[in-house]
């Protein structure tokens, strides 16, 4: 939109005035007072609050005083599902040793047990938290029913892919999935075709399919390929993990002779269309593939580094399209993304820095970049998400930049990239619409969602105690 100081006032659908504007643009401009407009899902001008008033008549008003305007995080990588067993296996134990490893052992059982309509309040539950915290658009890994992980979503207002968990194999690797998720080969190409094509036909955007492939050892060859296919005719990506654990080396080794990355090289489907979450146990030759062949990573800094050694600062540096995930509640607890970053600054810092005695191995506005652009990038957004410009989808957060935790506000780069947590997080606009507004949810009754998890909770943990004791 253009400057339009001597015409009448123009409508637009929402104006955010009197904040300072942290838009992670390419040329890092920061915007003191300032205002953005919005208008049909889309920035359509940002600049000075005391120009804004002229220029603009908005059907939503949102005051920006003591607030910091940014793009919305992106979680590339979490578990829908495993929402509603937050914080159950390490109750668990508590009381007597977990059996290893623990994906195949609990997580999955549990997804197995799931209904629709579990999967639904699952959904609500995590959306819900995930834009309470800043995460305005995530990744689904796959799990059951995604279907109702769509719905929740369209629900809530956040933007997603929605994803089948995959699992066409398991004789060979010892692993028990439940029958309400195993199926053939043919079962699972078809169902994540017609996944990605039902979602694909629907009058909306924001929630769309992916095709899945939990992961090479619990997916034949002939899936991995027939679903790259796939991916390329449907131009759409496949969400897999790879390089997670030293299992899956040992398993690529003793049966292809190759790792993991190599072995998916050799296949052909190591490319754009393969989001790679986890990729931590990489060997600097698998390194240089992902930089030839371009798939897309997720870091979850929560638990990688329990993991291995991540080479993130590396992959960064050379273009390879990386950003953030929580990996779900279930397996560490939170879904703050702003979190995972504080997390991975130190994470990062003890591997690729202090050995060399090197302060600064990467900076915390680095790392918010990956947590917002390089999330986009991951998931082939970045002409759409990931910063703050016009003509960009209008997916942005106000953060209170009031408390005296923040005190001064010198810089506010430096605060949403160093103080900020999710919890600072005050309104969120997610697509042009106002999704949450000072705390407080305008697209669905979060109390609802509380009670309906409190009725059915119980019930399903009891269940649950008795599958996996």
């Amino acid at each position: 939109m253009t400057d339009t100081h001597n015409a009448a006032p123009q409508p637009v659908d929402i104006l955010v005035s009197g904040c300072d504007i942290v838009t992670l643009d390419d040329a890092g401009t920061i915007i003191r007072n300032g205002a953005i407009a919005v208008s049909n899902g889309r920035i359509v001008w940002m600049g000075k609050a005391d120009d804004a008033a002229a220029l603009f008549t908005p059907e939503t008003r949102l005051d920006g005083s003591d607030r910091i305007a940014m793009p919305g995080l992106i979680d590339g990588h979490m578990h829908t599902a495993q929402q509603l067993l937050r914080g159950k296996i390490f109750e668990m134990q508590r009381k007597r040793a977990l059996k290893i490893p623990i994906w195949k052992n609990y997580y999955i059982p549990f997804e197995g047990m799931l209904t629709h309509e579990d999967v639904e309040l699952s959904g609500l539950v995590a959306y819900t938290n995930m834009i309470s915290v800043g995460t305005t658009c995530f990744a689904e890994a796959g799990g059951p029913h995604p279907d109702a992980m769509g719905q929740a979503a369209l629900d809530v207002g956040i933007r997603g892919f929605i994803a089948l968990s995959t699992v066409d194999q398991t004789s060979n690797v010892g692993a028990s999935v439940p029958q309400s998720m195993m199926m053939n080969t043919q079962q699972a190409y078809d169902r994540n075709i017609e996944l990605v094509k039902r979602w694909a036909d629907q009058d909306q955007d924001r929630v769309r399919a992916w095709l899945g492939l939990r992961q090479i050892i619990v997916c034949s060859p002939e899936l991995i390929n027939s679903m790259s296919a796939a991916a390329r005719e449907l131009d759409v990506k496949i969400h897999t993990h790879l390089c997670e654990g030293a299992y899956e080396i040992d398993y690529a080794l003793e049966h292809f002779g190759k790792r993991p990355t190599e072995y998916l090289a050799d296949l052909g489907v190591l490319d754009h269309h393969l989001h790679c979450a986890h990729s931590v146990l990489l060997s600097p030759d698998e390194v240089d593939l992902y930089v030839k062949h371009r798939p897309s990573a997720c870091h979850c800094g929560f638990n990688n580094y329990s993991i291995g050694a991540p080479r993130l600062i590396e992959m960064w540096r050379k273009g390879i399209d990386i950003g953030m995930g929580t990996d779900g509640a279930a397996a560490w607890g939170s879904l703050d993304i702003f979190q995972v970053a504080h997390v991975t600054r130190i994470g990062q810092q003890a591997l690729g820095g202090t050995p060399w005695h090197m302060r600064t191995a990467i900076s915390s506005e680095e790392l918010l970049a990956i947590a917002t652009r390089g999330g986009a990038r991951s998931l082939g957004l970045a002409e759409e998400l990931g910063s703050l410009e016009v003509g960009k989808r209008a997916d942005l957060l106000l953060v209170d930049s009031s408390q005296m935790d923040q005190q001064p506000i010198l810089d506010p780069l430096f605060a949403v990239s160093s103080t900020v947590v999710g919890r600072d997080v005050r309104s969120v606009v997610v697509d042009g619409k106002l999704v949450m507004k000072e705390r407080e949810f305008l697209t669905v009754d979060i109390d609802l969602i509380k009670a309906r998890l409190a009725a059915r909770g119980p019930e399903l943990m009891a269940r649950f105690e008795a599958l996996v004791a």
